[in-house]
């Protein structure tokens, strides 16, 4: 499976610099990972504008024989420049570390240290893998906040905290080591350099018009009626075994479910979910403030369940439509269940599915590329048979959980 090429920032000793990366693709039955560069050599620029006057004039380089490679030279500069997704401060990680271990910092680290991992393979950096590998902490971090957590986790945080105290210098001085920043002609700089002043003078108009634009659509999306008054929400599930009713609510940005122990108590009728609701306490949404106010409606038959459109979860038809690649899929349709993924596994503790739909997986850049469109994404590549497997993956993970009632 080929995987794209993506523009990257790397916050290094020298500033904010740009270059491209090829996240693990296999090839002739093996794996491959490449940067921008000359074998060693790290190739990075001060812009995207710099960055797209080399790549549209030079010959050689590592990522000449990549899949997706032909495509590249004829990228705008928004193309070439990174989202906040592909954004890693490598210098800013002794800050970093210095914040408690919340969802947060920690999710931000993995990723830091994800590329810094990425960079030692492909550059040959010894000695950057013998810094990570003194820390047991830094291969845990793709595992969330779970394993920092309690008297064990708090050790293990210190540990990597006085290694990045101790080491961390000889981290960036190894990548500074490689990195090159090769000339690019006069011309086709300057017609670069006039792109992104476009793109940058864009950027700027729509941050100016942006903030009265969402307060708007907050105002026109605010909820009201009691579900909206105790915070919870009611949702359906549609499976190919058929619909299901349940709830949900977020107590802060945690999600919380109908159920107990990982897994989610659901009903083939809103009538019978208001029975349970009235007969039930054995469940973690009844630790919630307002769940007597619920439960008093559904003692006196007077709970109406209904399911607002934004908590309608269609799970059927997805993984079909992925076969036929990105365009195929209905990006509304994907992105909630992917969001019905992503917070049953939180309130289960269960990385599995964060891991699947990092951005340096196949399954998860094409969920990025469908449901957040940006023309610095470059197209997934058929075919999309591994997407799809790990979609299923998840899918039927999440369905285990469901206890049908």
């Amino acid at each position: 499976m080929a995987q794209d090429i993506v523009p990257i920032e790397l916050g290094l000793t020298q500033g904010d610099v740009v270059t491209l990366w090829a996240p693990r693709w296999r090839e002739k039955g093996e794996e491959w990972e490449a940067f921008l560069g000359d074998e060693e050599d790290l190739f990075v620029f001060p812009d995207a504008a710099h960055l797209a006057a080399f790549v549209r004039t030079a010959e050689e380089h590592d990522l000449t024989d990549h899949p997706a490679w032909p495509v590249v030279p004829s990228l705008g500069v928004a193309d070439l420049s990174p989202d906040d997704n592909h954004q890693f401060d490598l210098v800013g990680v002794p800050e970093l570390v210095a914040e408690d271990p919340d969802t947060w910092t920690i999710g931000e680290l993995a990723d830091v240290i994800a590329i810094v991992r990425a960079l030692a393979d492909v550059c040959d950096l010894e000695k950057v893998h013998e810094v990570l590998d003194s820390a047991e902490g830094f291969s845990l971090l793709p595992q969330g906040t779970l394993p920092f957590s309690g008297r064990d986790g708090g050790k293990l945080w210190g540990e990597l905290s006085e290694v990045v105290s101790e080491k961390w210098d000889e981290v960036l001085d190894a990548i500074d080591s490689v990195v090159n920043t090769p000339e690019v002609p006069e011309k086709e700089l300057s017609v670069a350099q006039e792109e992104l002043a476009v793109l940058e003078a864009a950027t700027a108009a729509a941050a100016v018009d942006s903030p009265a634009d969402e307060d708007s659509d907050e105002e026109k999306a605010e909820p009201t009626g009691f579900w909206a008054e105790v915070g919870v929400d009611p949702i359906k599930i549609i499976t190919s075994a058929g619909e299901f009713y349940t709830l949900r609510c977020y107590l802060g940005d945690d999600p919380v479910f109908l159920g107990r122990r990982g897994k989610i108590e659901v009903f083939t009728s809103q009538r019978a979910l208001s029975r349970f609701v009235a007969e039930n306490d054995e469940h973690d949404l009844a630790e919630v403030e307002t769940w007597n106010d619920i439960k008093v409606k559904a003692t006196a038959g007077e709970l109406d369940v209904e399911v607002d459109d934004d908590n309608v979860y269609v799970l059927t038809g997805i993984a079909e439509d992925m076969e036929e690649g990105p365009d195929s899929l209905d990006p509304q349709q994907l992105d909630l269940a992917v969001e019905l993924f992503e917070d049953a596994a939180e309130w289960a503790e269960d990385e599995s599915v964060k891991d699947a739909l990092a951005s340096s997986e196949s399954l998860g850049w094409l969920v990025s590329f469908v449901v957040s469109p940006d023309p610095t994404r470059l197209a997934p590549s058929a075919p999309y048979t591994a997407e799809v497997a790990a979609f299923r993956t998840l899918q039927a993970s999440f369905e285990d959980r469901l206890n049908t009632n």
